[in-house]
């Protein structure tokens, strides 16, 4: 049975006796190649731009739609996040007209950089009131744990500080220099904060090791359990809301960061419990539960570092990799899938696949494959944002389209 698509508004069919034209490229950023199909028009149904395409060659002419050569078309894509918020992104996707151009993807990634910006106020402002409680009980208390649980809370709450820097970053457009835009700040701000756990890890162990060299008296010690209890909830309140949001919008920074407010949360829950051995008589149990917390905190540390490597290793989840390969096969037109190969920019992914189609397609046919393949994969994907798709021949036999290209690879 034949099967078709929409191609600028008249249904193509994906088989034809026409003559080979060569084989397609579809690609959502404008790559330099040997001949670029632009897709202009209405194309399926969600007032998408995608439909015929002109041509213009590097090398290889002008490719029209008749004229042999490489094409790569232009895809349209748009964000879906995760959560309850999906059923009702999803309605509306149903039920209303949506278009796939840039300007709607830029106002999605701005809407999710506004979240982030969000999370790091409030979690700035609640990391901040918790340490300026703890510097008042620090005052009267003369506690030195205390004293460093409340440095250690300042220096979490300035962790906001290279985050908003990185968000803010990540509004700016895309640039000559800088073609897939800033979201890797984002990773960037990610070292910054593992480099933060190592020092609070080397803090915390440091002052546990002088405490049992040289104990120290403290006074008020309901107060200052008090105050550990404070630091505690304050710091586990803002890891978890941190996590949570990091993970919905897919930002490993904020989840590292999450983690070093966890630490911290360590931190003041030693305090707690040194207080709770002092009163009992044991001056020796904030030392000792001290080091148990640098350890917990190291395993934190590998934790988020193993996170960020694998971020910027452009390292994804292999279950992605298989989800790709299923939506791409079922694409009609599409003979095999050649590869996947995917990569996160911040909190969104791009795409690059090589399918093999029928080499008797046309240009505009092998294109229209191109195009749905892309359209598919942005609908299955989450924070899939864009897919460069490479279209193979698959014939005549015998032929090898890429020869030229062997000794360069």
């Amino acid at each position: 049975m034949m099967a078709y698509l929409d191609v600028g508004g008249k249904q193509e069919p994906i088989m034809s006796e026409q003559q080979d034209t060569g084989h397609g490229h579809g690609h959502a950023d404008g790559d330099a190649g040997h001949g670029h199909a632009d897709s202009h028009g209405t194309g399926h149904g969600h007032n998408a731009e995608h439909g015929h395409g002109h041509g213009h060659g590097h090398g290889h002419g002008h490719a029209d739609g008749h004229n042999a050569g490489h094409g790569h078309g232009h895809g349209h894509g748009h964000d879906h996040g995760r959560g309850p918020g999906r059923l009702l992104a999803g309605a509306r996707h149903l039920l209303t007209p949506h278009s796939h151009d840039s300007a709607d993807k830029t106002d999605r990634a701005l809407e999710t950089s506004d979240r982030g910006m969000r999370v790091l106020a409030v979690s700035f402002a609640a990391l901040l009131a918790t340490a300026v409680v703890q510097a008042v009980i620090v005052a009267f208390s003369g506690s030195v744990a205390l004293l460093g649980d409340t440095l250690h809370n300042f220096a979490d709450a300035l962790t906001a500080i290279p985050l908003a820097i990185a968000f803010s970053l990540g509004r700016r457009s895309a640039t000559r220099r800088f073609t897939y835009g800033y979201g890797r700040a984002e990773d960037l701000a990610g070292i910054v904060i593992v480099l933060l756990i190592a020092v609070s890890a080397g803090l915390a162990g440091y002052e546990a090791v002088r405490r049992l060299i040289d104990p120290q008296e403290v006074r008020a010690l309901g107060w200052v359990a008090a105050a550990g209890l404070v630091g505690f909830l304050g710091n586990e309140l803002v890891a978890r809301y941190r996590i949570r949001v990091g993970r919905e919008i897919g930002s490993a920074a904020l989840v590292a960061d999450g983690l070093h407010a966890r630490t911290d949360g360590f931190t003041s829950l030693a305090v707690l419990l040194s207080a709770g051995g002092t009163a009992i008589g044991l001056p020796l149990a904030d030392p000792v539960v001290g080091l148990l917390i640098t350890v917990a905190i190291c395993f934190v540390l590998r934790d988020a570092a193993r996170e960020i490597y694998q971020r910027l290793m452009d390292a994804v989840d292999p279950h992605l990799v298989e989800r790709a390969e299923q939506v791409l096969a079922a694409v009609p037109g599409v003979r095999r899938v050649e590869a996947v190969r995917m990569r996160w920019i911040g909190h969104t992914m791009r795409a690059e696949v090589d399918i093999l189609v029928g080499h008797r397609l046309s240009l505009v046919q092998a294109h229209a494959v191109a195009v749905e393949a892309e359209h598919r994969l942005i609908h299955a994907l989450p924070r899939l944002t864009a897919a460069t798709v490479h279209a193979d021949p698959d014939g005549p036999a015998g032929t090898d389209h890429h020869a030229p290209l062997v000794t360069h690879r």
